[in-house]
């Protein structure tokens, strides 16, 4: 299985550093979440573990060696990546996007194949776009492109998919869709690493989060186990209470009413929490 870590890393833009010293491993065959406050480096890291963006300093490790000694179409053989807002080409239909996807399993000596237009097929399924297909990309609604290009990161079939704010422009109902989907495939044994902003939904879905404030690591591990109200009041500065959720059993995050009205007693706090739980 593949593994993904990285040592010492540290990642600049213009000169300005982001993340600095940072060590972290990503566990194999799961489904980890990095979460944070607005400009606290989770972009940036996911796209130093993708070779996106060259370390100032240190190393990521896949599968033990120096991405970036490593050949790209090795790379992207092994590690698929959906960016934030990514670029979609002009002209292009919906299945003629997620088909380079593909790419990376082609060669001098191997062209298109069956299982490459099995590949395709099945993405396109997964992300409910087998009647957009023909379509060209850039005359679907926001949550169609981004739908589209999931599909594509799919397609790829690699066993290490890393996904930047992959709900972006999608409704509820599709969110919750992407959201098992990128579960369903660490059942496969694949290991999914997103960036998401709902904490709630980070909790629901992760088997382990990467909790980041100003580019360091401040807390890792199941959500269970460590997502608390100290902890969300000191990265995200935000009181609040964590309760069980009553659907799941995962952290649930309740923020304080912020609006000005007399407060609640902390014995009907308590009794408000303990109703929730039962």
């Amino acid at each position: 299985m593949t593994s993904l870590s990285a040592r010492d890393l540290t990642l600049a833009y213009d000169g300005k550093v982001i993340i600095d010293g940072l060590d972290v491993s990503v566990p194999t065959g799961g489904y980890t979440v990095i979460v944070g406050p607005n400009a606290c480096g989770k972009s940036t890291l996911l796209r130093g573990l993708a070779r996106l963006l060259a370390p100032r300093r240190g190393t990521v490790l896949l599968d033990g060696a120096d991405i970036a000694r490593t050949p790209t179409k090795q790379v992207a053989r092994r590690l698929g990546l959906l960016p934030q807002a990514p670029v979609t080409p002009a002209g292009i239909t919906v299945e003629a996007l997620v088909r380079r996807g593909r790419f990376p399993h082609h060669g001098l000596l191997r062209g298109w194949s069956s299982g490459d237009s099995d590949a395709v097929e099945a993405a396109l399924g997964r992300t409910e776009l087998l009647h957009l297909r023909t379509r060209m990309v850039d005359e679907l609604s926001g949550g169609q492109r981004q739908r589209a290009w999931i599909a594509l990161a799919l397609a790829q079939d690699t066993p290490l998919l890393l996904l930047d704010e992959p709900t972006t422009y999608l409704d509820l109902r599709h969110q919750l869709d992407v959201l098992d989907l990128l579960a369903g495939l660490t059942h496969d044994g694949r290991t999914v690493v997103a960036v998401l902003h709902d904490l709630n939904q980070a909790c629901r879905y992760a088997d382990h989060l990467l909790v980041m404030k100003d580019g360091r690591l401040v807390a890792t591990g199941a959500p269970t186990e460590i997502l608390t109200a100290d902890l969300v009041h000191d990265v995200f500065d935000l009181p609040c209470l964590v309760i069980d959720d009553p659907v799941t059993g995962t952290p649930l995050v309740v923020p304080h009413d912020r609006r000005e009205r007399p407060a609640a007693s902390p014995s009907a706090v308590g009794d408000v929490a303990d109703s929730v739980r039962s």
